[in-house]
């Protein structure tokens, strides 16, 4: 059995997307599964045994100059990979209008057939007339965990029951040491965000900070933008030996993650990464719902707040009390 998956971005949805892979080589250990993504997530997905091939898509850098003839020769070459492949099934699970599209231009197998959701979680980007390309249609709960709801569409296609812990499958990228990493043990904060309301208090990052410090446990402070190096120097400023990351290419951000002893993170990609590695990890929701993507796979996730409830410093001091015991 030929299937392909359809998960184009985000980066933490990409990594909820990934134990349905194995869920489904759990019942047809026979399946072949190539999926498709955008090309910034390609090795990441790679580093998951049960994908066979993975086909990069480039919409964000696409957008941009979509009527040049290199974008529209590279996806005409996009086009000819997805169709090199006869798939049984073709599996969208973020269910928008564009990646609905792309299930369209797979080519199916004699009696093969296209499945999606039926219907949108509750703050989803969820677009309903991506059904008209489906042949069967998913439903899922209103408050359906993204593990979950990914997990729900193999099996409502393929017609077993989804019982099973989450086995992201990932495996470790190829051991280095860079040149920005301490020899002893650390913790990384993923303190960056987008959105002003779901970040944490910098006074209580650096609270945080400092008792970890005083513990013998050095604080990494990684960026994405010049604004979260601003904070992160900002950080770095007020608790003693943390160390502000040079800008790292998605591998080393995951390496740093994968060899950390403790990962505090807002709800960000990296910070799902680490909770995929059941790596020790508190996951922090300060404006948004917890219920969606929280770690609740693993004794090493400590999850706390929620939309409009962020953490006090205090709990979050003794959650990392108890994955340090």
């Amino acid at each position: 059995m030929k299937i392909l998956i359809v998960r184009v971005s985000s980066l933490g949805d990409v990594v909820h997307n990934m134990p349905m892979a194995a869920d489904i080589r759990r019942h047809f250990p026979g399946a072949q599964i190539d999926w498709v993504v955008e090309e910034a997530y390609t090795s990441l997905v790679r580093l998951n045994p049960h994908i066979r091939t993975i086909i990069p898509i480039a919409l964000r850098r696409w957008r941009k100059t979509l009527f040049s003839a290199a974008t529209r020769a590279e996806i005409s070459a996009f086009r000819s990979a997805l169709r090199a492949e006869q798939y049984d099934l073709v599996f969208d699970t973020q269910g928008l209008m564009k990646t609905s599209v792309v299930m369209r231009m797979a080519r199916l197998a004699p009696g093969g057939k296209r499945v999606g959701l039926a219907n949108a979680t509750e703050g989803s980007g969820y677009e309903p007339i991506s059904r008209i390309f489906h042949d069967q249609s998913i439903k899922v709960g209103l408050h359906t965990h993204a593990v979950t709801r990914a997990g729900l569409v193999a099996a409502g296609a393929l017609g077993y029951t989804l019982d099973d812990e989450a086995d992201f499958a990932l495996q470790a990228p190829p051991q280095q040491r860079f040149a920005w990493m301490p020899e002893q043990p650390y913790a990384v904060f993923f303190h960056g965000t987008a959105r002003a309301a779901k970040q944490w208090p910098q006074a209580e990052w650096i609270r945080l900070g400092q008792a970890l410090s005083a513990r013998g446990l050095p604080v990494l402070l990684p960026w994405g933008s010049k604004k979260e190096q601003q904070a992160a120097q900002a950080l770095a400023a007020g608790i003693p030996g943390a160390q502000v990351l040079p800008a790292l290419p998605l591998m080393e951000a995951v390496s740093l993650v994968q060899q950390a002893r403790l990962v505090v993170g807002l709800d960000t990609g990296l910070t799902h990464i680490a909770a995929a590695y059941c790596k020790p990890t508190i996951e922090l929701y300060c404006d948004s719902p917890r219920w969606k993507t929280e770690g609740n796979w693993s004794s090493n996730i400590i999850n706390l707040g929620d939309t409009g409830a962020a953490p006090g410093g205090e709990e979050v001091l003794n959650a990392v009390e108890r994955l340090l015991a």
